[in-house]
């Protein structure tokens, strides 16, 4: 499987500390917990994101994959790409913390959960990156702001295009189950 790099150095920093727990919302669920059920209607809005340990002055990335497409068991199609979006900014939340903010066109849209209707629930992941220094993001774009297709997010290597762009390790990680 691709990514397979990037999904365990991500699952491990989490399992070692807490605290690198990546804080996501999405439509009515906030504070979602690692692992967490969240049925596919619930999950089709732009996730919201928080972290503790940000800069202010620097500009973040976040990747979302849905690690087995088509089936948990058979993920010949995974991981799927559902989410590149640059452009975070640290903005300080009441009470500590920062919600991260984004102004940027993304890389690759959003897109809610989807699997097949027979399928077990899939793994949704999110990755927090600090976003390379003149990272040209309209390079890995879609022509015109149009939304990405699936041609592009299927099985996707996330470490391959972390290489490529010289991404450094993950800072914050989460993810929630979906069917």
């Amino acid at each position: 499987m691709p990514s397979q790099k990037s999904v365990k150095a991500a699952l491990s920093l989490i399992e070692n500390d807490k605290s690198k727990v990546l804080g996501v919302s999405v439509g009515k669920v906030a504070n979602i917990q690692p692992g967490q059920y969240i049925p596919k209607a619930d999950a089709q809005a732009v996730p919201e994101l928080s972290f503790s340990d940000l800069s202010p002055e620097k500009t973040y990335l976040v990747v979302g994959l849905d690690l087995d497409a088509p089936f948990p068991s058979f993920g010949v199609l995974g991981p799927i790409l559902h989410w590149i979006q640059p452009g975070f900014k640290a903005e300080p939340k009441e009470g500590g913390g920062f919600s991260l903010k984004s102004t940027e066109p993304f890389i690759s849209n959003w897109i809610g959960p989807a699997p097949p209707p027979i399928s077990a629930p899939h793994r949704y992941t999110f990755f927090l990156y600090e976003q390379p220094e003149g990272l040209d993001a309209k390079k890995y774009a879609p022509p015109g702001g149009k939304e990405m297709g699936n041609g592009g997010r299927m099985r996707y290597d996330l470490d391959a295009w972390a290489k490529e762009i010289k991404l450094g390790p993950v800072l914050a990680f989460n993810y929630f189950n979906s069917n």
